[in-house]
């Protein structure tokens, strides 16, 4: 845990990631990627090669690009579907996506950093990228850990909460 003694701007990718990240292998079916990023509860996740390394990043923003490019779903939506959604989604019936692999939809430029990038420089990167998250890399490329804008925001938050409690912990 880190306390009030570090600044905001003194934090690192390190000190904000998610470990433990969800990532896909590149040659999984697309049907197969969203019934695990729903599972996972999560928007995005790192797409990554027979040897583990980043190579893609699939979120909910390339399934909107995949339907913007004319290749609806050619069903009407499940009667099962209540309106209501945990995540992006658990809004898509997934029998109805294509059995494709990953790699056909994947977002190939990922903005990658290594765990010792400063928070400002990833909040930098995410607004010039108009991008939610940023997978942080180990030495060989593969995802060690995640920073979101939530993750960015929540520090940004704590911090403000600090400011008159010098023994209040930070994360």
């Amino acid at each position: 845990m880190l306390t009030s003694t570090k600044s905001l701007l003194d934090l690192t990718a390190s000190d904000l990631m998610t470990p433990n990240v969800v990532t896909i292998p590149q040659n999984m079916s697309l049907r197969g990627a969203v019934h695990l990023l729903a599972q996972a509860q999560v928007g995005g996740a790192p797409v990554v090669d027979e040897r583990g390394r980043c190579v893609g990043m699939l979120s909910a923003t390339d399934l909107v690009r995949w339907v913007d490019r004319g290749e609806e779903v050619r069903a009407e939506p499940s009667a099962a579907y209540s309106g209501c959604a945990c995540c992006d989604w658990e809004m898509v019936d997934l029998h109805l996506l294509p059995a494709d692999a990953v790699s056909r939809f994947m977002t190939p430029d990922v903005v990658r950093a290594s765990p010792d990038v400063p928070v400002g420089r990833l909040a930098r990167w995410m607004l010039d990228a108009h991008i939610h998250r940023i997978v942080i890399t180990d030495g060989e490329g593969r995802p060690a850990g995640m920073v979101s804008t939530t993750d960015i925001l929540a520090a940004v938050a704590r911090e403000d909460a600090l400011v008159g409690d010098p023994n209040a912990e930070l994360l």
